[in-house]
């Protein structure tokens, strides 16, 4: 352990301790919420790009590898992606515009055959009522 480490160490039981003083006598602090805390307390706020407890410059991909790039595209990847997905849209819009054309299409088809049906009773029925068969 290098003598920074264990200063940041010493540090972070030093919280502890107190922080168990505070939720002993205080019933809205509870130990086990303060862990975060007491590390942000010592060590200050996250940094984009750092990784905690492994150095003051240590970066993710020193940490991780060269791999943790692939889990974040390029931005010409990202564009590609978005262009992706505006096809994609406009694929749907156009499709759901030609279901709705084809369904309106049929509506007015059997609007059509219900009027011709209506129509051929009709002239039965004043058939019927011409001679007689029917009140």
């Amino acid at each position: 352990m290098t003598p920074e480490a264990a200063e940041i160490m010493e540090k972070l039981k030093d919280k502890k301790v107190e922080y168990k003083v505070i939720a002993s006598s205080n019933s809205f602090v509870h130990i086990d919420d303060i862990d975060n805390r007491i590390i942000t307390e010592v060590l200050g706020p996250e940094r984009y790009g750092r990784v905690r407890f492994q150095g003051s410059f240590v970066n993710p991909t020193q940490y991780f590898g060269s791999s943790s790039q692939r889990y974040m595209p390029s931005e010409s990847q990202a564009q590609a992606e978005v262009q992706r997905l505006r096809d994609q849209m406009a694929q749907m819009q156009a499709t759901t515009t030609e279901q709705i054309t084809q369904l309106k299409a049929e509506a007015a088809a059997r609007e059509v055959e219900q009027s011709r049906k209506y129509d051929e009773l009709q002239h039965a029925l004043d058939f019927l009522h011409y001679f007689g068969l029917v009140n």
